[in-house]
């Protein structure tokens, strides 16, 4: 759908939306202009016409400092979207022009470390012609960036909710109890779903993937809650600790099975209990014609990943 705008509708100019974003972030005029490298009168003048667009009040002052009003908070969430999509657009014309083509690619935290070196590695082999931008973020993020135009395409480990990301299945996954090689339960090949709350466990924290599908599974029986020792961000720093304490975590297949085979750590049966995922493949609607995620699809398709 196209828009057309009268030549007597006011818009707002991308330096504008800069200085709201400017002055918000660092809730002062003065540090703004300084940053910006301009005049304050020239922030000011650049703020009144902004407003003037709006015919709203989009900052005010508050002990010393400016902040947002309402509809200035509302204005700012445009105005960090607009941006965000010049600078995209930008980036592919400049690509465009050098006579190169670009997949924005996003990925969860977990798929990013265990997954996509090997895939980039296998895609830059087979289709060197083109570039990729690689990205780690959290799924609702990249469900966002999709939706909004921001990314090509996104490997998640959860269905988006958002009706026009169109979704494909790409490798089935597990989420498996492991421990060091020193622990306890190295002697036990399966401990029963009561077990669970007695264990001092490492997660991933709270609003990644890994935890919310872990969490939906649990939630299914009834089990006290869980020992949660500590929340790191990160698959190969609680492999780590792993190795050298007396916790357990739930972790994904893909990113223990190697030190699994290895010794490194010791998996461990829960019985009567699975927590089984997909990961999947994720783009908008309207970008489902895209030379480069199509290569990138293909890739993923034949990667020799178990």
């Amino acid at each position: 759908m196209r828009y057309s705008f009268l030549e007597y509708d006011p818009l707002p100019h991308l330096k504008e939306l800069t200085t709201l974003c400017r002055v918000a972030d660092l809730s002062s005029i003065t540090e703004a202009a300084r940053q910006l490298g301009v005049g304050q009168p020239a922030i000011s003048k650049r703020l009144q016409s902004l407003e003037a667009t709006y015919g709203m009040p989009l900052l005010e002052r508050q002990g010393g400092r400016v902040k947002l009003t309402v509809a200035g908070e509302k204005v700012y969430q445009f105005a960090e979207q607009s941006l965000k999509r010049h600078s995209a657009l930008r980036e592919e014309l400049n690509l465009l022009a050098r006579g190169q083509q670009l997949l924005r690619l996003e990925v969860t935290f977990a798929i990013g470390e265990h997954l996509l070196p090997q895939l980039l590695v296998l895609f830059s082999q087979k289709y060197a012609h083109y570039k990729i931008i690689s990205r780690l973020a959290y799924s609702r993020q990249i469900q966002s960036h999709l939706a909004t135009g921001l990314a090509d395409l996104g490997l998640l480990e959860s269905i988006p909710e958002h009706p026009d990301i169109l979704m494909q299945k790409w490798i089935d996954d597990e989420l498996w109890l492991v421990c060091g090689q020193h622990h306890a339960l190295t002697a036990t090949p399966s401990i029963e779903l009561t077990d669970l709350p007695q264990l001092s466990f490492i997660l991933r924290e709270a609003k990644s993937s890994v935890r919310e599908v872990l969490m939906e599974n649990l939630a299914q029986f009834q089990i006290g809650p869980l020992n949660i020792a500590m929340e790191v961000g990160s698959s190969n720093t609680i492999v780590d600790i792993l190795g050298r304490g007396d916790h357990v975590s739930f972790l994904p297949r893909f990113s223990v099975a190697k030190a699994v085979q290895q010794g490194l750590l010791k998996h461990i049966e829960v019985n009567g209990f699975k927590a089984k995922r997909t990961l999947w493949i994720a783009r908008h609607t309207d970008n489902l014609h895209h030379p480069v995620a199509d290569a990138f699809i293909q890739v993923l398709r034949n990667a020799p990943i178990k």
